[in-house]
């Protein structure tokens, strides 16, 4: 037998106060229209906004769109706008360490290798067409949906793993 909820006043149905103000979420993770940024999705197309900690992707055919929660740079300094592209793709990738990175970290690696639990770049790494940068899989959850990377997007491991499936080479990213 199923009972139904009841208010504190002892009824059933539900209805907000009359003097209630209704909040709408306003949060900026939301799903957008590849026109608004992109003249067409050739090979694909990647929109990373840096604001709201989102990666989304349109495929070719637009057939499929995805919107994965991300990490982002630590700081202005360290963030990259712009347009730019895939031109690797690399399952288990080595990490090294940028120059700038050494220098404000010395104590870090020179490598650490691909595969390896305490790998930066987790499962699976695409190189944009700007030195460094990358998007990239993470093993330390803890750092998506916050600014905490030394430039790169980063995204949990089944998301890329994901991702990189449908992801070619040449496929255009823009950050904004």
């Amino acid at each position: 037998m199923t009972v139904p909820a009841r208010a504190q006043d002892g009824t059933t149905e539900f209805a907000p106060p009359a003097s209630s103000t209704i909040r709408n979420n306003i949060s900026s993770f939301r799903m957008l229209d590849w026109k608004q940024y992109f003249d067409n999705t050739k090979k694909g197309a990647i929109l990373v906004d840096i604001t709201s900690r989102a990666l989304h992707f349109w495929s070719e055919d637009q057939s499929v769109y995805r919107l994965y929660p991300t990490s982002v740079p630590l700081s202005e300094d360290l963030t990259r706008r712009g347009r730019t592209e895939v031109v690797q793709k690399v399952v288990n990738p080595p990490w090294r360490p940028t120059p700038s990175m050494k220098e404000r970290n010395p104590e870090w690696p020179d490598v650490v290798e691909g595969g390896a639990p305490d790998n930066p770049l987790g499962t699976r790494a695409m190189y944009l067409s700007w030195t460094y940068y990358r998007i990239h899989g993470t093993h330390d959850t803890r750092k998506i949906g916050r600014k905490s990377s030394n430039g790169c997007i980063g995204l949990y491991n089944e998301h890329v793993e994901e991702l990189y499936d449908m992801v070619k080479i040449g496929t255009q990213v823009l950050l904004i």
